[in-house]
């Protein structure tokens, strides 16, 4: 039996016979009847025998798997292959995939990926490839990265930079006529390095600059053919930054860092308290640490969360009973870093940590820039507890919420009370 059914028909229906057969309502119904709206128009009039249906949904099925079978080897295989286009592939797809940016880039430049910084006369909008030697190629972060800025005004920099690259700040302004906020993004993502400005001298030299040049200086300029500053400034000599108010600046403007890892600064903290790296992995029992990446708890798990840390030496992923989870919930659902000990698992060479004691360590971040501030750190779209789970799907009907004036409650009504007589006789 054939039927002339769109693919996201096909997909409604296998879904909606997955959820009653998990439920037992299908159990003795022999025909399948109406009343899921993207499959209404693709089926007969009076359902559809239970047989029938089978057929159509294996055949949607298979074809499901073998196409999701294609795109995870063809992944795979780049990655593999080719680990720089796969990074800058996946960059420009974003927010696709199930980690952050930064744990992207941790996991590229583990494995021999050269990335490299955003750069005001090199970077365009997208992550782009740079040839180093033979067959490899550097990662270039894209202008996407820096948290605000908008990509019309980057594509506009990108062009007028064609010509020739940019000497300095207000060459950028005056050529480019992008605004004073343009400007302070890529500043604050550190972007004018490659002119030899620390974030703090953009930033300084930014201060003399407004929206629109002074019409007088901006005629002179272009009459001359060369560019004159608006006022002569002596040199100042700023306090440059540490490397921890360096990393948590990078964290805040492009989510991630190539500097360092934010827990190398707090380690010797960690190790006289007592938490291992992720990865010395080994004995019984261990205390380790690391940012939260991952929390999720799918549904078959039966109440089980499964969590992933990550430190500046590897990842640990952790197991979390429902018992733990309860008595642990807000430091679990919060915490950007988490402090846990418990008994290691090793099964098939992966292995877990069996959480059974665990510690929200979220204010030690604040250690890493010297700062009273909250560490910002990006979470992956696979984390649940800041993205959420999966909701309703496309054919459940959505439960209409009452409102209080629609409640009724029959003891409650005035109009329905009956008050019975005290007859005496």
């Amino acid at each position: 039996m054939a039927l002339a059914s769109p693919p996201h028909a096909i997909a409604e229906l296998r879904r909606w016979l997955e959820r009653t057969e998990s439920h037992g309502r299908m159990a003795t119904d022999s025909v399948v009847p109406f009343g899921v709206p993207e499959i209404d128009g693709h089926l007969p009039k009076g359902g559809l025998a239970r047989g029938h249906l089978h057929e159509i949904v294996e055949g949607g099925t298979e074809s499901h798997a073998a196409s999701f079978a294609l795109i995870a080897y063809a992944s795979s295989w780049i990655k593999c292959h080719h680990p720089d286009v796969f990074l800058a592939a996946i960059l420009n797809a974003q927010l696709m995939g199930f980690y952050a940016p930064a744990q992207l880039v941790r996991d590229a430049r583990d494995h021999g990926v050269e990335v490299r910084p955003v750069d005001i006369n090199r970077s365009a909008w997208d992550c782009t490839l740079e040839p180093i030697d033979g067959s490899k190629c550097a990662v270039r972060l894209g202008f996407r990265m820096v948290k605000g800025l908008a990509e019309k005004e980057a594509e506009r920099i990108v062009h007028v930079r064609s010509t020739r690259p940019f000497a300095s700040v207000e060459e950028l302004w005056r050529r480019a006529s992008v605004s004073v906020g343009t400007l302070q993004d890529i500043a604050r993502a550190d972007g004018f390095h490659g002119l030899g400005l620390s974030r703090r001298e953009a930033a300084w030299a930014i201060k003399s600059l407004r929206d629109e040049a002074l019409p007088l200086f901006a005629a002179a300029d272009d009459r001359d053919n060369q560019l004159r500053p608006e006022a002569n400034e002596p040199a100042v000599a700023l306090v440059p930054m540490t490397l921890g108010r360096e990393v948590v600046e990078d964290y805040r403007t492009k989510g991630l860092s190539l500097r360092a890892h934010p827990l190398q600064f707090l380690r010797q903290s960690l190790q006289q308290r007592g938490y291992k790296p992720c990865s010395a992995l080994h004995g019984t029992r261990i205390s380790i640490a690391g940012l939260v990446l991952v929390r999720q708890m799918p549904g078959s798990a039966k109440g089980v969360m499964f969590i992933t840390l990550e430190d500046e030496t590897s990842n640990a992923n952790l197991i979390v009973w429902p018992s733990v989870f309860e008595e642990n919930r807000r430091t679990i659902l919060g915490a950007s870093m988490l402090g846990c000990r418990g008994k290691l698992q090793n099964a098939s060479d992966v292995i877990h940590l069996v959480v059974e004691q665990i510690v929200d360590l979220t204010n030690e971040l604040k250690r890493v820039s010297g700062l009273d501030g909250q560490f910002p750190l990006q979470a992956g779209r696979g984390d649940e507890a800041k993205y959420g789970g999966g909701g309703l799907d496309s054919w459940e009907a959505k439960q209409p919420v009452q409102t209080p004036r629609d409640i009724y409650i029959p003891d409650l009504h005035i109009d329905t009370l009956k008050v019975k007589a005290r007859n005496f006789r």
